[in-house]
């Protein structure tokens, strides 16, 4: 089994006679370099800016430090690469677009800007003299130790050494009592630099690279992608409008003015009545090819927004439908368009299924939420899990981060509630 890391490798019973224990010394001991140049930078900023600068150009000053922390969490994450072998992805996710001010917009709106820049005034301040003190406690005892004999041989002249500064050894079993328990302090030290240093690097990877950046990126794709196929299906209905309403329909009435020229022309007999009942189903298509259009993407809603809109399909219904719709601006065009189907499928399962006498469509748009009821006195009993078709268009509306709720207890009445978050268009329209 390959070993990625050494939390991992301290489990394996050959731990010692692999590089990982020499690996995670290095890997506390590189801590020192980084954690003491970060010091100075701090140092030296604030030597330079003063009380003045701090009280004048905070802001900027914040900043900078701000932007401080981004090089030393990506030298960071590359020197995890000493004890943890999985990637360690930056958790920033790409600008909004091109430029250095959209560049920094979108850095200091990110968590993961702040809470590297956290991380940078603790490794500055605690975490390198941390590292480097156990290390030198838990290499420099065991060495000392196992150093014993040779110390003694060089510099005591045979007789006696001082062992860790701590107490005297003046005979060579003495000496070689000191070295036998330094080797075996150096093992246990393996293991102990070990433990540290995993520690040391789950800490910098929860939060210079924590395991779920990788999923917010995702989950802000998927949001991205699902806009964009929401775009895509809008337009591609509304090619598929104005095909019909280019193309067909100008057949079709093109057709039924021809058929009923030929139809004034015709003697009377059996051609006339062919003609005239040709006539007659040339008519009845055109207008289900209207009425299809129409319910592809009405024109009301393209000119004129959701208010017009919900006013025609009122005026259309079976059911006496009182509408106040208070929107005094246009909303984007996929949340116009979902929240008109929404109405449309709600007016239309009133007259078949409601045996309403009145119906009520209401909507306003407050703190960016757009919220539409739709109201019967009708029996009651709806239920979208039996085929109302309210299933199809609560997923449609949660594409659009909104939410459909249904009440309608036997007897009623019945109330359809759609939320929709949106903000205003900021185009003006003539």
């Amino acid at each position: 089994m390959r070993l990625l890391t050494v939390r991992q490798a301290l489990a394996h019973p050959r731990f010692l006679l692999t590089a990982w224990p020499w690996r995670a010394a290095g890997y506390l001991l590189s801590s020192a370099p980084v954690g003491l140049a970060v010091l100075m930078v701090l140092l030296v900023g604030v030597a330079l800016g003063g009380v003045l600068a701090v009280v004048l150009v905070g802001l900027p000053l914040l900043a900078l430090l701000a932007l401080l922390g981004l090089p030393v969490a990506a030298v960071e994450r590359r020197r995890l690469r000493l004890v943890d072998g999985r990637p360690a992805r930056s958790p920033h996710r790409a600008p909004d677009g091109p430029g250095p001010a959209v560049w920094a917009r979108t850095r200091f709106r990110e968590p993961a800007t702040w809470r590297e820049l956290g991380f940078t005034l603790v490794l500055a301040t605690v975490l390198w003299p941390l590292d480097l003190l156990v290390a030198a406690v838990v290499l420099g005892v065991p060495l000392g130790l196992l150093g014993t004999p040779l110390v003694m041989a060089t510099v005591g002249g045979g007789e006696e050494v001082r062992v860790l500064k701590l107490w005297l050894a003046t005979s060579w079993p003495q000496a070689s009592a000191a070295a036998l328990v330094g080797l075996l302090m150096l093992a246990v030290s393996g293991y102990v630099l070990g433990a540290v240093a995993a520690g040391r690097a789950e800490l910098t990877r929860a939060l210079l690279a924590p395991a779920d950046g990788e999923r917010q990126e995702r989950v802000a794709e998927l949001v991205r992608s699902r806009v964009r196929l929401v775009d895509a299906f809008e337009a591609e209905r509304r090619r598929i409008e104005r095909d019909l309403h280019d193309g067909a329909q100008q057949r079709l009435v093109a057709l039924s003015m021809t058929l009923g020229l030929a139809r004034l022309d015709a003697p009377p007999g059996p051609l006339a009545d062919q003609l005239a009942k040709a006539h007659d189903e040339a008519g009845k298509a055109l207008a289900e090819l209207r009425d299809l259009i129409q319910g592809i993407h009405p024109q009301v809603l393209a000119d004129h927004g959701l208010g017009a809109a919900v006013a025609d399909a009122a005026d259309r219904s079976a059911v006496p439908v009182d509408v106040s719709v208070d929107l005094p601006g246009r909303l984007p065009e996929a949340v116009e368009a979902a929240a008109y189907f929404v109405v449309c499928e709600a007016l239309a399962n009133i007259g078949k299924h409601s045996g309403a006498g009145r119906a009520e469509v209401t909507g306003r748009h407050e703190g960016g939420l757009l919220a539409l009821e739709v109201r019967d006195d009708g029996r009651g009993g709806a239920d979208a899990e039996r085929g109302s078709g309210l299933t199809g268009l609560a997923d449609r509306v949660s594409v659009l981060d909104g939410t459909i709720s249904l009440s309608s207890p036997p007897g009623g009445p019945t109330l359809l509630r759609v939320e929709i978050p949106c903000e205003w268009r900021t185009e003006h329209f003539a």
